[in-house]
């Protein structure tokens, strides 16, 4: 079974700085695209970036571009996501998706929350 466990969440101030990872296991994580996502309280799901198999192609949506990271240790089986300069509307909680934002419903980790509080 596909099992993906976010952390490195938690409570921080504007400007502020957090690192996520997810760690997967159940399936080919080399192989596969691997996603981020988040929801804000009373919000939709939203897409946040995606990263290649590889790990050599990776895309933002524009409200993190320049701020957020993502990356991948194929070695560890283990994704991550770099959050930089936080603003209070990145408060949300953040999950993992194995694959794209349309995979969510299949293959979505329980997710970390981030709030970003002065």
């Amino acid at each position: 079974d596909v099992q993906l466990v976010e952390s490195g969440g938690g409570l921080v101030q504007p400007g502020g700085s957090l690192r996520l990872s997810c760690a997967a296991s159940g399936f080919s994580f080399s192989g596969s695209f691997m996603t981020w996502v988040r929801q804000a309280p009373g919000k939709g799901l939203e897409w946040v970036s995606t990263v290649s198999n590889s790990g050599d192609k990776t895309y933002y949506a524009d409200s993190v571009k320049g701020r957020f990271t993502i990356s991948r240790d194929n070695a560890k089986n283990t994704l991550y996501l770099q959050l930089n300069s936080l603003k209070i509307e990145d408060t949300a909680m953040y999950s993992c998706v194995k694959g794209y934002y349309s995979d969510a419903s299949l293959y979505r980790g329980q997710g970390t929350q981030v709030t970003v509080s002065s």
